[in-house]
């Protein structure tokens, strides 16, 4: 289950192909995003949608939460 996989994305008329894999954790699951080289977690919330969690530091610049959000899309579409 741990096998990474290319999630494929359509943003802005633009196509993305960005390296994901799934990540047990502990009951439940996340999802390893990596958006220019930084990695994203998505986890589901009680409510079936998915939430963003970051580890990277605020210096760095943030990735456009739309196409978060449209990740988020894709994951639940999963």
């Amino acid at each position: 289950m741990n096998e990474p996989f290319l999630l494929e994305i359509s943003y802005q008329n633009k196509n993305y192909e960005l390296p994901a894999a799934f990540q047990r954790y502990g009951f439940t699951y996340r999802i390893a995003v990596s958006i220019a080289d930084l990695p994203y977690i998505f986890e589901p919330d009680e409510e079936g949608q998915y939430r963003v969690l970051s580890e990277n530091t605020a210096s760095q610049s943030l990735p456009d939460t739309e196409l978060l959000q449209a990740i988020a899309t894709k994951l639940k579409k999963l």
